[in-house]
């Protein structure tokens, strides 16, 4: 006999029950995304943050420091958690093959970014792509994961092919400003000849450092005729 959706949905969790994105066990009470006394633990950014790049600020005023000094070349950007308290997370998300995730980061940021993407008008979700030997090893774009979950629950659409990554630069983590730019010279190209069916674009990505990334990606399809760039990310750290 044929199991109903809902049925179905139930089996399925009985069969591979889903693990929380905080304490990695898994997940009370059932049917949950998150273990209700973790959801506190996941530190959403709110007021004041920057105006351009998301981050957190201290006091009241448009722009971070750095937004002060750099001049980006997406539109704006916007985060959803403060790194400090989703680094876990966002580790076991990235590299330890904790897809799941995804769906509840996905249904979060609809929740809190929402309005900010509803305002934009996006064409379309763009997830920043891997280059395929890193692809390859980890077996997933966690960026993609999340544009995929954040599509479904904005009913938007997702373009993964439609920027892709041409050299497998070195991890950005431990390199400085300049080091970050260079090390990201022609790192991207366009993955397809329609690139011009799209006047907005919002970026997807897991984690706002610098936006180095997200800058070099935006000049790129803006040179081939995308109008606004837009970013959302999962977690960033702090602005001064």
């Amino acid at each position: 006999m044929l199991l109903a959706g809902g049925s179905m949905k139930i089996l399925w969790q009985l069969l591979f029950p889903t693990r929380c994105p905080v304490c990695d066990r898994i997940v009370k009470p059932f049917g949950e995304k998150i273990c209700l006394e973790c959801l506190p633990k996941l530190r959403v950014v709110t007021p004041p943050w920057c105006m351009k790049c998301g981050k957190k600020i201290r006091e009241d005023g448009e722009f971070c420091s750095d937004c002060h000094q750099k001049q980006h070349m997406f539109d704006r950007s916007r985060t959803l958690y403060e790194y400090a308290a989703a680094a876990p997370s966002i580790y076991r998300f990235k590299y330890k093959g904790r897809q799941e995730y995804a769906e509840f980061f996905g249904e979060e940021m609809g929740k809190y970014l929402g309005d900010f993407i509803r305002s934009v008008s996006p064409d379309v979700l763009v997830p920043v792509p891997l280059h395929k030997k890193k692809l390859s090893k980890r077996g997933y774009n966690q960026a993609a994961c999340l544009a995929r979950a954040l599509g479904k629950n904005m009913q938007l659409p997702v373009d993964e092919k439609l920027v892709k990554r041409v050299r497998n630069t070195a991890p950005m983590k431990r390199l400085n400003p300049a080091e970050r730019q260079n090390n990201l010279k022609k790192a991207f190209n366009i993955g397809r000849n329609d690139v011009k069916l799209y006047d907005r674009i919002i970026l997807v990505d897991d984690i706002y450092t610098t936006g180095t990334t997200l800058d070099e990606i935006a000049a790129l399809l803006k040179s081939h005729g995308v109008s606004e760039v837009y970013c959302v990310t999962l977690a960033c750290g702090a602005g001064l």
